[in-house]
């Protein structure tokens, strides 16, 4: 299939301009902390001296995956069906902090095993009941995860603004990200098998066997999209081809946790690039967590030990891109404000 083109945003000039912006406000050079480099990549995203943030959009994207039935979650499957009618009741995490920061939230079936009635912010692209179970061979076919991939591309355009939050729900898919890094990044599955929706010392240890057997299952699939077909999952690959399109189009994308990076880390096998359009929100709890970050060498925002995936840590980082963009904007420089600089 065609993926969506994504360009190298490197520009000398403009990086030169936002830098002399952000060091001659009225403060001490780096007193801003990273605050300063927030403000310089979104300005080299959204390409200007002057970003603004406008109608921003948390897509949450949901499926189930056939690897559950092995056991590898603390919550049965029902769960992802269960969460979504919450998030459409606005009564998730989520919800309620897409809600304070005034960001758009959109729920996308990608393959849930269940039947939604329609609903304001729900966006159907059910692509099968849930993926196969990978520990027995591949999770999806060519054709099922080219149809994801369509999804997410097609739901990312579909929306409108220039910020677009990564979010997703689907019980077993910290076993799907754990088994995209291990494959992709070259690293033991038992270095990135984590706790999940809360699993012990014993069922970690279960769940990790679990996926020493997907991998073996589906050994040839080493390039990034055979790889994404034979282990991940319909919300992961339409995660994907969401990045994909939004990066495209030069959009800012703020990544949540180790599910969401998971499909960032499929993306940027494909296009490199779009590492550039990327912010990343948190550290989370989960083990594979630090390992995926220094694979896509990404230094995140905040560190809060959250867990909760569903979009919840880009909910909550927010306000940090847009107080990024107020800085450039907004902050006096020692000229204009007539205070003495550095002698």
């Amino acid at each position: 299939m065609t993926l969506p083109d994504v360009d190298d945003l490197h520009d000398a000039a403009l990086a030169a301009r936002l830098g002399h912006l952000i060091d001659h406000k009225t403060k001490p050079l780096g007193a801003l902390g990273r605050l300063e480099a927030l403000a310089l990549r979104l300005g080299l995203v959204l390409g200007s001296e002057r970003p603004r943030l406008h109608a921003p959009q948390l897509v949450v994207f949901a499926a189930d995956h056939g690897i559950a039935v092995r056991g590898v979650s603390a919550y049965p499957s029902d769960v992802t069906w269960q969460m979504v009618r919450n998030f459409l009741a606005g009564g998730a995490a989520v919800s309620v902090l897409a809600r304070q920061h005034g960001i758009g939230l959109t729920v996308v079936d990608c393959g849930v095993r269940h039947e939604f009635e329609s609903a304001p912010g729900l966006v159907r692209h059910k692509i099968a009941p849930g993926t196969r179970d990978c520990s027995i061979g591949p999770a999806m076919s060519a054709a099922q995860c080219a149809r994801a991939l369509r999804a997410g591309i097609g739901a990312a355009r579909a929306l409108p603004g220039n910020a677009l939050l990564l979010g997703e729900m689907g019980i077993g898919n910290t076993s799907a990200a754990a088994l995209l890094l291990a494959r992709l990044g070259g690293i033991d599955v038992g270095e990135v098998c984590g706790a999940g929706t809360g699993l012990d010392a014993a069922g970690i240890a279960r769940k990790t066997a679990v996926l020493r057997e997907a991998l073996a299952a589906n050994a040839g699939a080493a390039a990034p999209l055979d790889a994404l077909a034979a282990l991940g999952g319909f919300e992961i690959a339409a995660m994907a081809g969401a990045v994909l399109q939004a990066a495209s189009e030069r959009r800012v994308i703020v990544v949540d946790g180790f599910i969401a990076g998971s499909a960032v880390l499929v993306a940027s096998r494909l296009a490199p690039h779009v590492l550039q359009r990327c912010v990343f929100a948190h550290r989370s709890g989960e083990r594979g967590h630090a390992r995926l970050l220094a694979a896509l060498g990404a230094e995140p925002l905040l560190d809060l030990g959250l867990r909760l995936g569903e979009g919840s840590g880009a909910a909550l980082a927010w306000p940090l891109l847009e107080s990024a963009c107020r800085i450039l904007g907004e902050m006096a420089s020692f000229e204009s404000a007539g205070v003495s600089g550095r002698g």
